[in-house]
């Protein structure tokens, strides 16, 4: 009997093992209430690093309004890209929906993984990612995917607000 409840005990302890191998340690925690979080051993600088990896990968890119691929992509597309490969986070379609995600912080306040929007026309919103040193990442309808500066007097005039989906970052 004790040889028996070593083997199912060896058992479990070997499929929990195997299983928190599988789970990267930036997989996605949970969501509630519109917030999402990631792991809790996710620093800023690890997030921008991978945001700044997925980034070299997208560079150049066109824009494409509506184009979600390498061929061509809009901004909110670029950034549901940009989190699922570096943060294994899901946003939303749309920068208007991405808006209503995570948690208000002002321009201050800003940390690399930071949502940053801007209004570009009437009922027109762009999307992009802080990266720190007043830069971010986002897919220009000029330049197609390319990091600008908030200092920019075009993006400094129609900055809107920020949003941190990241939550759970620390640094």
């Amino acid at each position: 009997m004790v040889k028996l409840l070593f083997i199912v005990l060896l058992v479990i302890i070997s499929r929990v093992t195997f299983a928190a191998e599988l789970v990267s340690p930036f997989m996605v925690d949970r969501m509630h209430s519109g917030q999402m979080f990631i792991a809790r051993d996710m620093t800023n600088e690890v997030l921008k690093a991978r945001l700044l990896k997925q980034y070299s990968a997208w560079k150049g890119t066109r824009y494409h309004m509506g184009g979600s691929s390498h061929r061509g992509v809009d901004c909110s597309a670029l950034m549901q890209h940009l989190f699922s490969e570096s943060a294994a986070l899901s946003l939303p379609r749309t920068a208007a929906e991405q808006m209503r995600r995570g948690k208000a912080v002002s321009r201050r306040e800003l940390k690399p993984g930071d949502l940053v929007f801007f209004k570009t026309g009437r009922n027109q919103r762009h999307v992009g990612v802080f990266i720190g040193g007043d830069e971010f990442i986002h897919a220009s309808t000029s330049q197609g995917v390319t990091i600008s500066s908030l200092s920019n007097e075009y993006w400094g005039a129609h900055y809107q607000a920020a949003r941190r989906v990241a939550v759970k970052t620390i640094g």
